[in-house]
């Protein structure tokens, strides 16, 4: 018996030590090759005139297998070591530095939101998960440059609304009962970002991201742009390297755990990666999860992205900013980019990537 167990403890040891992390640097594996990855190169890296600034530009492209760096590609002005605009990738950062909250106790999903922000009092009954699923109810367009002048996340950005971004948002009517409805909102996002200050206090908030998750990980790169008000920007302006953005990918791909520190809760994780009962297809190109994307089929669709496993999740953002994560697979991906007249697909990459991979 006692045998029987010092092999068991051996093996769990074995386990353990075998698991990849990354430290100042990642842990490098076999480089991919081949006729699969100058196919990957030619959709991810095309000719471009950046004088029109149409078509493809991916500013980085990062591929982590089994917590390894295996491929690794820059072009344009972005290096390794270039914190880049993640955009809206920064509001799955947001969710994940509120799962360390959460971890914390210092509230509940269910929670109304004007506990921690009382600005939204006229909104009584928005919750933190109604946020989280951009189910607000509030009425919000999300248009960038093809209808600026009605568009509220531009108003918020960068004209009436930039100095209090919260505020801005709580000021807007309802157009839904809250948690019925998916309607994205970076508004959402910054009321996150509102009632976490008060979650964690005035004195803690400002370092929160980088004490809770950004210094963890090991990400030694990250800016994180704020209002007037002092209200981190959660749904636009965070700025990470590639290779730090893939340690949040590690972290979400491994369930929340960071070595041996279960740096998230599971049951976190697990609500980021559940689809938003509220939605219906056709309203974007991925389906809502947790302030996630996720790859699975909604009222009867098929999966947003068919080249890739159903257990695929996404950060996303404008201009074609992505970190994808497949657990079944042990992949990270992190692609930055410029893209801007619409013709990335997230899809098609993901194929090329999952046939690169393969041995």
């Amino acid at each position: 018996m006692i045998k029987g167990l010092s092999l068991f403890l051996l093996l769990i040891s074995f386990t353990v030590q075998a698991e990849q992390w990354p430290g100042e640097q990642w842990p490098v594996g076999a480089k991919i090759s081949g006729a699969a990855v100058e196919a990957l190169e030619t959709y991810a890296f095309p000719p471009r005139d950046d004088n029109t600034r149409q078509g493809v530009r991916t500013d980085a492209l990062l591929i982590i297998r089994d917590g390894q760096l295996i491929y690794e590609r820059y072009a344009g002005p972005t290096r390794v070591e270039t914190p880049h605009l993640t955009w809206s990738i920064s509001k799955s950062l947001m969710a994940t530095v509120l799962g360390v909250a959460y971890g914390e106790g210092l509230f509940k999903r269910d929670d109304p939101v004007s506990k921690f922000y009382p600005a939204l009092e006229k909104h009584p009954a928005i919750t933190v998960a109604d946020l989280l699923h951009w189910a607000s109810g509030l009425d919000w367009q999300e248009d960038y440059e093809y209808a600026p002048l009605k568009s509220s996340v531009v108003a918020m950005l960068y004209t009436r609304g930039h100095r209090d971004m919260p505020a801005f948002t709580a000021d807007h009517d309802a157009y839904a009962p809250p948690g019925q409805t998916f309607r994205y909102s970076s508004g959402d996002s910054n009321l996150l970002a509102a009632a976490l200050k008060s979650m964690v206090g005035p004195q803690r908030y400002p370092d929160y991201p980088w004490t809770a998750l950004f210094e963890p990980l090991g990400i030694r790169s990250a800016a994180w742009e704020t209002d007037a008000g002092g209200t981190f920007v959660a749904s636009s302006y965070a700025y990470l390297t590639a290779r730090d953005l893939a340690r949040v990918g590690l972290l979400m791909a491994r369930d929340g755990r960071w070595g041996d520190r279960q740096l998230l809760p599971k049951a976190w994780v697990a609500f980021n990666r559940e689809s938003f009962a509220g939605y219906k297809t056709h309203q974007d190109e991925a389906v809502p999860g947790g302030h996630w994307w996720l790859n699975r089929p909604a009222d009867g669709a098929a999966a947003p992205w068919p080249g890739a496993p159903p257990d695929t999740f996404a950060a996303l953002g404008h201009w074609g900013q992505a970190l994808y994560v497949i657990p079944s697979e042990k992949l990270v991906i992190v692609r930055y980019a410029d893209d801007r007249d619409g013709s990335y697909r997230h899809n098609e990459l993901l194929k090329r990537v999952l046939k690169a991979v393969q041995p």
